[in-house]
């Protein structure tokens, strides 16, 4: 078997959902994306046995408990980031990327690999869980709550980034009558000032890759490029980026992928 002929799988098993890359060829040939659940092994299992694959590697919250069921061999969240990152945008400085329970800015240094890096993973202020606590609190789908958002014509303050607090204060905030679209941004900027904060204490240079799945939220990026000093540049598939760098790391490669699905755009 040449190296051409080499399928491998990258698997992300976070704790809110499950992403799953398959590269053939070095080139891009499956992506899948499910929510993690209850039993978050089944269907990542039948996902794999359905892919005709040389090697599998391992890596998100739930990376151990694949590993052991899988017989493969698995990498940590800030390795598979640094990877998937680099491969998608080799000039950029740093890479941050917000799941569903956690946070985290790694450093991609000119020299390859990671460098530093900072987590937030004690709480859930600015993570996917936060955003859906509040787009339920505000009757907005998580789908819709970003976009909603960005329709108001100003924010309303809310002060707290605690997921119980804030979810007490937007409570209030219904009561008095305040206007949804206006919390909705007011909770969005909140949430960004706090991440920007963790981004400057790592980020230097002039390009920032946003990853995971709270890229996707259309407000959330421009909140952080309104916060930080830099150019923020989201792939069109951000929430795989993880599983495409474990599976770049299973194949032994750290090249560019193919597949016009992982580009890189630095616009709204």
């Amino acid at each position: 078997m040449t190296a051409k002929d080499v399928s491998v799988i990258g698997i992300d098993l976070g704790s809110r959902m499950t992403k799953i890359v398959r590269l053939s060829g070095g080139k891009i040939a499956d992506a899948v994306v499910f929510q993690t659940g209850h039993d978050p092994l089944q269907s990542a299992l039948e996902a794999v046995q359905e892919m005709n694959c040389d090697t599998v590697v391992a890596t998100g919250y739930g990376r151990h408990l694949a590993a052991e069921s899988l017989g493969c061999p698995l990498v940590t969240e800030i390795r598979a980031c640094a990877a998937g990152a680099r491969s998608l945008s080799p000039g950029v400085g740093s890479a941050l990327d917000i799941g569903g329970q956690d946070s985290k800015v790694v450093e991609l240094p000119a020299a390859g690999g990671f460098g530093r890096f900072e987590m937030n993973d004690r709480c859930a202020a600015g993570t996917g869980r936060f955003l859906e606590v509040m787009a339920a609190t505000l009757g907005y789908s998580i789908q819709d709550f970003g976009v909603e958002a960005l329709r108001a014509d100003r924010p309303v303050q809310v002060n707290s980034t605690c997921t119980v607090f804030a979810e007490s204060e937007v409570v209030s905030l219904i009561a008095r009558g305040e206007d949804r679209r206006r919390i909705a941004l007011g909770l969005h900027l909140a949430a960004a000032r706090r991440i920007a904060a963790m981004v400057s204490r790592i980020h230097t240079g002039d390009r920032l890759l946003f990853v995971g799945g709270v890229a996707n939220n259309p407000c959330m990026v421009r909140a952080l490029r309104q916060e930080l000093a830099c150019e923020v540049v989201v792939p069109e598939r951000p929430e795989l980026v993880v599983a495409l760098g474990a599976a770049l790391i299973a194949a032994g490669k750290n090249r560019s992928p193919s597949g016009d699905e992982f580009r890189g755009n630095s616009a709204d």
